[in-house]
């Protein structure tokens, strides 16, 4: 017996890919851009098709899921975060992603603190929240109509794509493996720089570093297909953005420091200390060797410098295992040239963080920052310095 629907084998597949790309895009655009960060709002056709879709092919409760994102986000990479693979292990959140999200939805504090501002009308309450698997096995008689036999196939593929992508890949690989575009305080990734199976989601560590943003993709050769999906909603009036991750300006005639130098430096903290990092990794990794070959540290022996060293610039030295610790610790003793970029790299951060100076005295500081740079003998901070002025 064959369904509505009479396709080659081809056809079934696309048909899966299609129906699995729908709700990639419902999870990214409504639950995630829009309901836990409020980075886009949506016209109420198209959150209602969004919500609808979402309790057909994942049972995934609005209010469970904003809250846990947002738990997340608050406590990434301690022992409160619900899918930490730092904390509980890549191979625990690849395998159990969904076993952990099922916990933390459980929790009613998670849900009081941080699923406030989530739908709550009356088909929420009664049908979206109040029967979260009747939507699922709805779906399964929709796609055993639609496809026969093939239709259950279909329908399994439907139910693990979530949990597999969502709760495994994301979650665990977006925190453990990939490139990083900015030195944020957690261990977030992009996994790769064009988003078509996970709708942009693959863009993480982007979206940690501006996470308020409508659009995840930060470089002209990543690809974002969840905010070409937002560009199209807006055009048609069902989505209005509301943030985007403001771009780096760069003005090469500036050479002091100035208001618009400090404002850029702490909104786009993380991508200055990345570059940073990327500016200094080789200098200091030939130190390293030199301080190797000498002997001057005994303790670097059983150490891969470069790994090492770009671990300690681009989250600090207090990250690093006991043993790398200990050793790096070592080396800086040891070469003073460490030590100034140690201590340049400590003053740079502390730009973005909160302080009680005025923003004079900041611009000041900045200024005695860059000056101290371009004096150190370390030709790639004298050039890091003259390039930091220009920003703005």
């Amino acid at each position: 017996m064959s369904g509505y629907f009479d396709l080659p084998w081809w056809g079934y597949v696309l048909a899966a890919l299609a129906l699995t790309h729908i709700t990639i895009a419902s999870v990214t655009i409504f639950l995630h851009r829009h309901q836990a960060h409020r980075a886009l709002t949506l016209h109420p056709i198209a959150s209602h098709f969004f919500r609808f879709w979402l309790w057909l092919t994942t049972s995934i409760v609005t209010r469970q899921w904003v809250a846990i994102h947002r738990k997340h986000h608050a406590k990434c990479e301690t022992p409160e975060d619900p899918h930490s693979p730092q904390v509980f292990g890549i191979l625990e959140i690849l395998l159990k992603g969904a076993e952990y999200y099922r916990a933390e939805a459980n929790k009613a504090e998670t849900l009081e603190t941080y699923g406030r501002g989530t739908p709550d009308d009356w088909l929420e309450r009664n049908l979206y929240a109040g029967h979260p698997n009747f939507g699922i096995a709805l779906m399964l008689v929709i796609d055993l109509f639609c496809f026969g036999p093939i239709g259950l196939t279909i329908w399994a593929v439907q139910m693990i794509w979530i949990p597999l992508f969502a709760a495994g890949v994301i979650n665990g690989i977006g925190h453990f493996l990939g490139y990083r575009s900015f030195v944020t305080n957690d261990a977030s990734r992009n996994i790769v720089p064009w988003g078509l199976l996970i709708g942009g989601e693959e863009l993480h560590n982007n979206h940690h570093a501006f996470s308020a943003s409508a659009k995840l993709s930060s470089r002209w050769w990543e690809l974002d297909i969840g905010w070409m999906y937002i560009r199209l909603l807006a055009a048609l009036r069902l989505a209005t953005v509301r943030r985007i991750a403001p771009r780096m300006r760069v003005t090469p005639v500036k050479t002091h420091c100035d208001l618009t130098t400090l404002r850029a430096i702490v909104i786009h903290r993380y991508e200055v200390q990345a570059r940073f990092a990327k500016s200094l990794l080789q200098t200091a990794v030939e130190e390293m060797r030199s301080l190797r070959r000498s002997q001057t540290v005994p303790e670097l022996k059983n150490i891969w410098a470069r790994s090492t060293i770009k671990h300690w610039l681009h989250r600090g030295i207090g990250t690093l295992a006991e043993k790398e610790h200990a050793a790096l610790r070592q080396a800086l003793h040891a070469s003073r040239k460490l030590q100034t970029i140690d201590s340049m790299r400590q003053e740079l951060v502390a730009f973005g963080a909160r302080s009680s100076a005025s923003r004079e005295q900041l611009v000041q500081q900045l200024e005695d920052w860059c000056r101290r740079a371009e004096e150190s003998g370390i030709q790639a901070l004298q050039q890091f310095s003259r390039q930091l002025r220009s920003y703005g």
